[in-house]
């Protein structure tokens, strides 16, 4: 097997010479002398030939020394351009960020935000993946997903973003046909969208500050596994939905939609944000996080219970 070069020696080796002694090498580096001359002698044991003639008064470079430094001193030019750019990379927001979202989220919360973030953060380069399924961060090259609900254990990182209000909603004309239900048990009798990617969808717990919880069995009028594709049926009066506020916001500013029982609330639905286990995000990957974790704050969209 091939060894390695000792990228170290020789960087060491280039401070050496460019100071002309060990005690101020090493004082630049933040070694110490031993470590410096350790280093030196050690090339020197391995090459089988002297790189510095030491005197008690100063040190001289050999025919061999003076070969190899050019080559040495870019090791350590190299090394330090390379860590520099690095740690810039770290510290400024710019690159690329590939986001894998969820369609409902993606749409209906997330997408209005953009234009925002985009303008703020010209240098970043946003590559936005909407998927309902499974995304494996590493093995698809994705810097950061969004899933809504609980997350099991993982060894992503994992930041909590917000946790999205669950009203009930319905459209005028749907109260107009049905009247407004009065208390939790009238869900039973109303038609209602159920989500069929939940575990149980007829199964409607809501919640009261004062009341406490009330779980209710719903008959399922129409079914979807995507809460924005439902929303045309919604404001077309045939049904009634738990949906998470922000999705509707347009549509209960503008009268589409309203709330029914609004001291109850379906168990709050939490947002998080997955990226891989590294030590570090960059700062592409971090102001994204702190940029949506601040904007879906201000849509006071942090009450109810999370689930």
């Amino acid at each position: 097997m091939q060894q390695l070069p000792d990228f170290e020696a020789w960087a060491i080796f280039s401070k050496v010479a460019e100071c002309g002694s060990f005690s101020d090498a090493a004082r630049e580096l933040g070694l110490t002398k031993a470590t410096v001359s350790r280093a030196v002698t050690r090339l020197e044991t391995r090459l089988r030939t002297t790189l510095l003639t030491r005197t008690t008064r100063k040190l001289s470079l050999t025919e061999s020394g003076r070969a190899a430094l050019g080559r040495a001193a870019r090791i350590l030019d190299d090394g330090a351009a390379m860590e520099a750019e690095i740690l810039e990379e770290a510290a400024i927001p710019r690159g690329p960020v590939r986001l894998a979202c969820s369609a409902a989220f993606g749409v209906r919360a997330l997408a209005p935000l953009l234009p925002d973030f985009f303008t703020l953060y010209p240098e970043i380069d946003l590559d936005f993946h909407i998927t309902d399924e499974p995304v494996d961060l590493i093995a698809a090259g994705f810097d950061m997903a969004i899933k809504p609900g609980a997350i099991a254990d993982s060894s992503l990182r994992v930041t909590r973003l917000v946790s999205l209000r669950t009203s009930i909603i319905g459209a005028p004309a749907f109260f107009e046909r049905h009247g407004r239900p009065e208390k939790p048990e009238d869900l039973a009798r109303l038609p209602v969208i159920v989500f069929t990617q939940l575990p149980q969808p007829l199964d409607w717990r809501l919640h009261h500050p004062h009341e406490g919880e009330r779980l209710v069995r719903v008959e399922a009028a129409y079914r979807f596994n995507n809460a924005a594709a439902c929303i045309p049926t919604l404001t077309a009066g045939l049904a009634l939905s738990a949906q998470p506020e922000l999705f509707v916001r347009r549509e209960l500013a503008n009268g589409t939609l309203e709330t029914v029982l609004p001291d109850w609330t379906v168990a709050a639905i939490p947002i998080h944000a997955l990226t891989p286990p590294a030590k570090a995000r960059p700062a592409r990957v971090r102001v994204l996080i702190d940029f949506l974790r601040r904007r879906l704050g201000d849509e006071d969209q942090i009450s109810g219970p999370a689930i």
